[in-house]
């Protein structure tokens, strides 16, 4: 396990939640370092480690009957002090002596709880009698407390909404102060990991660089690395962060997939080769991935079959460059959370993401993902501290398989084409009308859908763009900006008249979720 100076942070336990890495980051927002581990690895990673205290996570699982996942024994008799999070209440509830079982009525969404006592993780943030919004998700509940602990807020749905031991440093809660649902949760979370813990909270992400960078030698030591730059944040924060480490030992790879933006592909030469001097490998690859996804309809089989593209291209490069040892790849949790179980466990696949899911065994290159634990806006704050300008950290997310799954259906070079056009005027007027910097991704689709239309007195049947702008803090989840009908209008009015082969503009407002941010 890796410690901070000090040996001040916070070991995470995951039980299989989708949103286990915002607890994380409210950790770090504290100023405290934080490390998620899976609740398979939790027994091993106590004996390697030295935390400060210990947050259980939420999860899928119930503890109810089965075999459910449990925290080992030496964690009670450490003297930890301990967060219970949803699943994690529960499970301590019951290790302790307390009983837990399924609710007749089960709470999901935003809910009201009263304080019926105080404590110190609520101090300074809610007093008794008062009553909360929180963000609850849960069909078990606990229904007897645990020898020692008492009830210190309670809900419509769950007698024990919050519990605690003070003599032991012993927190339950039912609700999720991780996510932005619960308006106040930050600061619950700070109570525990500053005033419970005694963290001092001077951790920052200067402090996660020079970790990084120590991690990166350590790991790469003598050895090569390539690293695919996207023209994205993250690539490019990846492989600053990389260079930083071990300098000429790296260089940078940069595939134009036929797939990327207008300009894309003439900025990342500019900024890598004469910005930064950094070594950079250009190939045009786009005959090859367009060819590849002839055809193909189904969106997860288009992420298999870039995924697999850049790997095949990257293994070449390496043959090129001589005894190549590592490739680097700016992966974020989101990523991996939406493509596989963090913990091992249960939680579900949202989709596959082109640069999760590891190596194939035929190659002998090993992975470095320094970006792995972190979501976009940490990102943004490290490639500041890193010396990035900030017309690239401010850059909107560009997915790694590009505008393959911007195009629902099969793939032809002219669609692309079509959309490419559509996706620069978009931004063109998001930029000319200030909301840049308000928006988290904007992005236009171009839907297998055709529609009549009169143009000129004539009729027409063309395809529908979609256009997609969220507003977000992490990615995980996320609202459709609200627009003006005006400058939808004036959007609407450009893409249909200056490019051929569209005559209808739609836009989305789901949310994320039910949506995900893109569309495939």
């Amino acid at each position: 396990m890796a410690k901070t100076s000090g040996n001040e942070y916070i070991l995470i336990i995951d039980f299989g939640s989708q949103v286990t890495q915002l607890i994380a980051r409210r950790v770090r927002e504290s100023g405290v370092f934080s490390q998620v581990v899976p609740c398979t690895e939790a027994g091993q990673a106590l004996k390697q480690s030295a935390p400060s205290g210990v947050i259980l996570s939420g999860g899928p699982a119930s503890v109810i009957g089965g075999d459910p996942p449990r925290l080992p024994a030496e964690y009670y008799a450490s003297g930890l002090p301990i967060l219970g999070i949803c699943y994690g209440q529960q499970t301590m509830s019951a290790d302790l002596g307390g009983s837990v079982e399924s609710a007749r009525d089960r709470e999901f969404g935003r809910a009201e709880i009263e304080i019926a006592h105080e404590c110190k993780l609520f101090d300074g943030v809610w007093s008794k009698g008062e009553s909360h919004e929180v963000w609850m998700s849960h069909g078990d509940r606990v229904v007897n407390m645990p020898p020692g602990f008492r009830v210190v807020a309670i809900s419509k749905n769950a007698p024990f909404a919050a519990i605690a031991d003070e003599a032991r440093n012993f927190y339950g809660v039912q609700f999720h102060p991780e996510v932005v649902h619960t308006p106040d949760g930050s600061r619950l979370i700070k109570n525990f990991t500053n005033d419970i813990c005694g963290c001092s909270g001077t951790w920052s992400m200067a402090a996660f660089r020079d970790k990084a960078i120590s991690q990166i030698r350590e790991q790469v030591g003598e050895g090569r690395v390539i690293c695919g730059l996207s023209g994205g944040v993250d690539s490019a924060v990846a492989a600053k962060l990389i260079f930083e480490a071990i300098g000429d030992q790296l260089t940078c790879v940069f595939i134009d997939t036929g797939l990327l933006r207008v300009g894309e592909a003439e900025e990342v030469r500019n900024t890598f080769q004469e910005g930064f001097n950094i070594p950079l490998t250009c190939r045009d690859a786009g005959d090859l991935f367009l060819g590849r996804l002839s055809g193909v309809v189904d969106p997860e089989e288009k992420r298999k079959i870039i995924g697999t593209a850049f790997i095949d291209i990257f293994e070449e490069e390496a043959r090129g460059l001589g005894e190549v040892d590592f490739l680097a790849q700016g992966t974020l949790y989101p990523d991996v959370i939406e493509s596989i179980s963090p913990s091992g466990g249960p939680s579900a696949t949202i989709k596959s993401h082109h640069n999760v899911g590891g190596l194939p065994e035929r190659m002998k290159l090993s992975l470095v993902e320094p970006l792995r634990e972190l979501f976009k806006d940490e990102v943004r704050v490290l490639g500041r501290t890193l010396g990035l300008p900030d017309s690239m950290v401010e850059r909107h997310p560009f997915p790694g398989p590009g505008l393959a799954i911007r195009i629902p259906g099969a793939i032809k070079p002219e669609l692309v084409g079509t959309l490419r056009k559509a996706d620069a005027i978009f931004l063109e007027e998001i930029r000319m009308a200030g909301l840049y910097g308000e928006i988290w991704q904007a992005f236009a689709v171009l839907l297998p859908v055709r529609t009549v239309g009169v143009m000129g007195d004539e009729r027409t049947y063309e395809n529908v763009c979609g256009l997609r702008a969220v507003t977000s803090e992490d990615g995980m989840t996320a609202d459709a900006y609200p627009f003006s009908h005006q400058f939808l209008d004036t959007v609407s009015g450009r893409i249909v008249n200056e490019i051929r082969g569209i005559n209808r503009v739609v836009y989305d407002v789901t949310s994320k979720p039910p949506g995900t941010i893109e569309w495939e």
